[in-house]
């Protein structure tokens, strides 16, 4: 698999909690570090996406926005 993103973080998918149409997949990533994502249900199904399987999260993003507490 080659893509233009540059972060590309390999982790292992410790939780998929489904919905009707979209579900919340988990990667650990190691160091504590956990990324979650919400997909549709239909790629999670075309991904062949289990618990304990090896996957990659892929972030591309042009801006990132920061917050403080008042």
């Amino acid at each position: 698999m080659k893509l233009s993103a540059r972060n590309q973080l390999k982790g292992t998918i410790i939780d998929i909690q489904e919905g009707a149409v979209n579900g919340i997949v988990k990667i650990d990533i190691g160091g504590g570090n956990i990324i979650s994502s919400t997909i549709s249900m239909n790629a999670i199904k075309e991904l062949g996406l289990t618990v304990g399987k090896t996957a990659y999260a892929v972030i591309k993003a042009t801006s990132v926005m920061v917050g403080v507490d008042e």
